[in-house]
């Protein structure tokens, strides 16, 4: 039975806690979207300083929501931060944004990236095939895995917050490993020829056309294209701030929310910045731009392990992907909880269940995100994402400078490194990429915030329909 008096348990030690921010942050990102990053910027240097940067930004955002998080220690992480530097339409307009794009789109999108790389070991589960045809809506097998993974991992993250720890750091660990792994192997066999030639002209920023050709930016195109090509490193940096969400159940969160949110985004981008520098020293620059469907760690694979190649970062994605949705699943459900409590969500999703657990969350999230897997239209989505979470995370940390000057009092157990250089320095950045990308790249921008702005009026519908049941 739900019980509206039980509490969250505070079982998670800061293992668990670091581990759900490496594992919510490492997907299938890293194994693609080096290929359009490469594209853009055309060289080994520039496509390093695109990781760098976002590198950078991570890690100073994360370092900044430690001084947030030992605020404010409860479950709903961001979504509590913004409700109390501003106001509940923002926190709110955050939270429907987190339901309708950020979180959903983002665990269907990993669930497919799941399915489709089953589809290498199991070709049943292949996506150009057609399993239910509904006429108006034909269901790929990749599309009912997807799906079936989901409804398991919530199952799974129903039963319990220690059910799901046990995957999480299982499954983190098993990936932190492996991609360790595969830079290893890669540097073992890395190539002194193809490393010399992309890093002949490493410092020369330059969109690189399918036929080899270099072309050249004018000085405002070319923030254009970092600002584009930071959109895919920024997406599989993401989620790194999902372990905030779930603060009621982490064990002394004052101290460990900020230090794991510390250790997972450093070792996070070391990982990466890491694995872009095998790929430069096993394939050329053309390949690693225009690898087949942007699998670039598929075709460093087959040169650095053979025909076993594909299997082996078959396998790796599905372990990464496995684990990352389900940190993804566990959190996400908790900022609905939050809402719920504030009278903005369905009001059985502010109750636990007897395992001490946001249950109707839980199958709430699992639905929408199903029906993304269903509508296909989840990639789509993924392009705006970058924009709205940079959007709000510029929005939280500026949070960090209005509660400063409203709350001086406050119990501050951390505050956050740099103060204020860093994250004055966070918000010019991602200020700079937002207004570049609605230049350069309006398609991955206006979608997100149209569907962002459509809170404003169902925030006022809702308290609306609240006044008149007073």
């Amino acid at each position: 039975m739900e019980s509206e008096t039980t509490r969250f348990k505070p079982t998670l030690k800061l293992m668990d806690a670091t581990m759900l921010v490496a594992g919510s942050m490492i997907g299938s990102g890293i194994f693609i979207v080096s290929a359009d990053i490469t594209r853009n910027v055309g060289s080994s240097g520039w496509l390093m300083i695109v990781w760098l940067l976002t590198g950078f930004m991570t890690l100073t955002a994360a370092l900044s929501y430690g001084e947030l998080s030992a605020m404010f220690p409860k479950a709903g992480g961001q979504y509590i931060y913004l409700k109390e530097a501003y106001n509940p339409v923002i926190s709110f307009l955050y939270g429907w944004s987190f339901f309708t794009v950020i979180q959903t789109a983002t665990i269907a999108a990993v669930g497919v990236a799941f399915a489709k790389f089953t589809a290498y070991l199991l070709p049943v589960f292949n996506e150009d095939l057609i399993a239910i045809d509904f006429g108006f809506l034909q269901v790929s097998p990749a599309q009912l895995l997807a799906i079936g993974v989901i409804v398991l991992l919530t199952y799974i993250n129903s039963r319990g917050v220690n059910s799901g720890k046990i995957i999480q750091t299982t499954f983190t660990l098993t990936k932190l490993l492996s991609l360790f792994g595969l830079i290893v192997f890669g540097l073992i066999f890395l190539d002194k020829d193809i490393w010399a030639t992309n890093w002949k002209n490493a410092w020369v920023l330059q969109p690189l056309s399918v036929d080899g050709d270099l072309g050249t930016y004018t000085t405002m195109a070319a923030f254009g294209a970092i600002a584009a090509a930071m959109v895919g490193s920024i997406f599989s940096s993401d989620s790194w701030h999902n372990v905030t969400f779930i603060a009621g159940e982490i064990q002394n969160p004052k101290r460990n929310i900020g230090l794991s949110l510390a250790l997972g985004t450093v070792i996070v981008t070391i990982l990466y910045l890491l694995t872009n520098m095998m790929y430069t020293g096993v394939l050329s620059l053309h390949d690693m731009a225009y690898a087949d469907k942007d699998r670039v760690a598929v075709t460093a694979s087959k040169v650095i392990f053979g025909s076993w190649g594909t299997v082996i970062i078959a396998l790796m994605i599905m372990v990464s992907t496995f684990g990352c949705n389900n940190g993804l699943i566990m959190a996400g459900a908790r900022v609905y909880y939050s809402m719920a409590k504030d009278g903005l969500f369905f009001k059985k999703v502010g109750t636990l269940n007897k395992n001490a657990v946001p249950a109707f969350g839980l199958w709430i999230q699992c639905l929408f995100a199903s029906l993304w897997c269903l509508s296909g239209r989840y990639g789509d989505l993924l392009d705006m994402i970058s924009f709205v979470v940079v959007m709000f995370y510029m929005l939280t940390i500026a949070g960090i400078f209005i509660l400063r000057k409203k709350r001086p009092e406050a119990d501050r157990p951390y505050k956050a490194f740099g103060y204020p250089f860093l994250p004055l320095i966070y918000i010019l950045m991602g200020m700079s990429f937002c207004i570049l990308l609605m230049i350069y790249k309006p398609n991955y921008t206006w979608p997100g915030l149209i569907i962002t702005l459509l809170g404003i009026p169902v925030y006022y519908l809702i308290e609306k329909f609240k006044r008149k049941n007073l």
